[in-house]
């Protein structure tokens, strides 16, 4: 489980930037029992979150940025900042301008991470993996690599024998230290590359996966899981069942309704409307997060979801037992509620029309935001909380 996500210097954000899955201390958390989960070692984590903010305000970067991340450990290519994803006006004042990223989370087996990562455009700056045993505690390190004046990497802090082995002939900087590392046997980088691999899922909307055999073959395995099915049933509960096709599953798969009187009605997924066809899509997603324990970013998931089908999501998603996480960016003022949500899960993107950079917050930096007496979408639609577009 993702317990936080801080970065610098990517598209629109060009500042120390920071989106936490913590949940409150205190009594709030008795309002919520199902808006969190004791994940061990001390650490209790929102199960869902919600993103608002204007258009081109830099929701859509923020989740990008993630994306960018977990691309390092996807693809084993060079790693080095690509200039249309580095902040423009970085580009001004720098040169060679560095962008850092740093996740913090909840690996199998309850073991917590911190990996730290800074690049620039001739490849790694810096590269570093810690290690915390609870909450609170000191975060031990495993390893840390620099890049030196000469283009050469050491270790700084961590030295092993796998690191020693990895650092040779490693000057042009293809693929993550930690992925090697996970090649030679690393217990905890191997932990840490499996995570960002197979746990996170930052923008990640399925589509049809005809070119893909191996995730489609993953997601027809979703699909014909009656657990699916309960979950694609909220889009309407006239749906009784679902044929997929396995050749062009997003396309070609039938939707079986029943009327009153039990007579059947198909329709291929690709002649039913918009809604159905992305929901569709969106419930393989929220059934990772459910029965896989996977960490979902969506980007704008409700944009063509009514919000009573929206609620039903993110009551399902909070009302279920696991230890998966969603987070969706959206447009749907009413999200902004406290009956459904805490402080700690709503967050706003806004851009600034003098910079034209992007900031990310939290509800929970309003200390005057009270839960019995605010109406949290009249304050955003005035523009008291940002994330509206400028005049």
């Amino acid at each position: 489980m993702l317990i936080s996500f801080k970065f610098n210097n990517f598209c629109s954000f060009n500042v120390d930037s920071e989106f936490s899955m913590e949940a409150p201390t205190g009594k709030v958390k008795t309002r919520f029992p199902d808006n969190y989960v004791s994940a061990g070692n001390g650490y209790d984590l929102l199960k869902t979150a919600v993103i608002v903010g204007e258009n081109a305000g830099g929701k859509s970067n923020f989740i990008g940025s993630l994306k960018f991340l977990k691309g390092l450990f996807d693809n084993n290519l060079q790693v080095q900042s690509i200039g249309a994803y580095v902040n423009s006006s970085s580009l001004l004042s720098d040169k060679n301008p560095v962008q850092s990223f740093e996740v913090t989370f909840v690996a199998s087996g309850q073991k917590v991470y911190k990996y730290a990562l800074s690049i620039d455009s001739k490849g790694i700056v810096s590269e570093g993996l810690y290690k915390q045993s609870k909450r609170k505690a000191t975060f031990i390190t495993r390893f840390l690599v620099e890049r030196g004046a000469d283009g050469r990497y050491s270790e700084t802090e961590g030295k092993t024998k796998e690191l020693t082995t990895a650092l040779k002939n490693s000057n042009n900087s293809y693929g993550l230290f930690v992925s090697k590392l996970a090649l030679l046997g690393d217990e905890d980088a191997i932990n840490v590359a499996d995570w960002f691999k197979n746990i996170l899922l930052p923008g990640a909307v399925p589509v049809d996966q005809e070119n893909d055999p191996a995730r489609k073959d993953e997601d027809i395995r979703i699909f014909k899981d009656k657990k699916f099915l309960d979950i694609f049933r909220m889009v309407d509960y006239s749906i009784d069942s679902v044929e997929v096709d396995p050749d062009k599953p997003y396309s070609k798969t039938l939707v079986i309704r029943k009327d009153a009187d039990g007579n059947e009605i198909k329709r291929e997924l690709q002649q039913d409307s918009t809604g159905v066809r992305e929901f569709f899509a969106w419930a393989v997603q929220i059934f990772r997060v459910v029965y896989e324990n996977r960490v979902v970013f969506a980007d704008e998931m409700d944009r063509v979801l009514n919000p009573i089908l929206s609620d039903r999501v993110v009551a399902f998603v909070n009302g279920t037992e696991h230890r998966g996480q969603f987070v969706f960016s959206t447009h749907n003022v009413l999200h902004l509620n406290l009956k459904t949500y805490m402080k700690e899960q709503i967050y706003f993107i806004t851009k600034s029309k003098d910079s034209l950079t992007s900031e990310i917050y939290s509800l929970a930096d309003f200390p005057d935001v009270r839960y019995e007496t605010t109406k949290v979408y009249e304050f955003y639609m005035k523009g008291i909380l940002g994330g509206t577009a400028f005049e």
